[in-house]
């Protein structure tokens, strides 16, 4: 029989290795971004930065036990919460401005919604997370476990943007660029 605690140290491993995949995630996508439409690095390059804070928070909130440290695995839940929004809001507005695979029609909308409802699901999970009655600390697990799903749900509207991607976009990450040297005209 499996004791409590070494579920627990389970479930951090888990944790840990879904923020490693979600920081995996990220830099695929910037690299997917860079090669099929660069015109839109920089956006791509803060979303990416914003999808590393993100993970690490992740990574704070799930091995940070919350008996023992309890400030820093609110903090890391914290980063994590808030942060994403932030991501999906910017991956939502890169899926509207690059053509990557011809399915942005269908996916944009999709996107769309699933980026309102993540904010909302968060702002209440925030309000809820603060009060002291049992019954609203119930309903915010929910919240919580909604926010979950829902990146989840995200993540696997990129699987038809991952479908066309190649092993010569991560060179695009590897590669050095030539440095443009202006013209100067005298």
């Amino acid at each position: 029989m499996i004791t409590i605690k070494e579920w627990l140290n389970v479930v951090a491993r888990l944790k840990a290795f879904f923020a490693y995949l979600f920081l995996i995630f990220c830099i695929f996508h910037h690299a997917h971004i860079l090669d099929r439409n660069s015109v839109h690095s920089l956006l791509s390059k803060v979303a990416m930065i914003i999808g590393c804070v993100v993970s690490a928070g992740a990574f704070m909130a799930g091995n940070c036990n919350p008996v023992e440290l309890l400030l820093l695995h609110y903090l890391g839940a914290a980063l994590s919460f808030v942060f994403v929004c932030l991501y999906m809001t910017i991956l939502t507005s890169l899926t509207s401005k690059c053509m990557l695979t011809g399915f942005e029609r269908v996916l944009y909308p999709l996107r769309t919604i699933s980026s309102f409802f993540q904010i909302s699901a968060t702002i209440l999970y925030g309000i809820l997370f603060i009060q002291e009655d049992y019954f609203y600390k119930h309903i915010s697990a929910v919240f919580e476990w909604f926010l979950c799903v829902n990146l989840e749900l995200y993540e696997l509207s990129y699987s038809v943007e991952f479908y066309f991607f190649s092993s010569s976009m991560l060179s695009v990450l590897l590669a050095k660029k030539e440095e443009e040297k202006p013209l100067i005209m005298a």
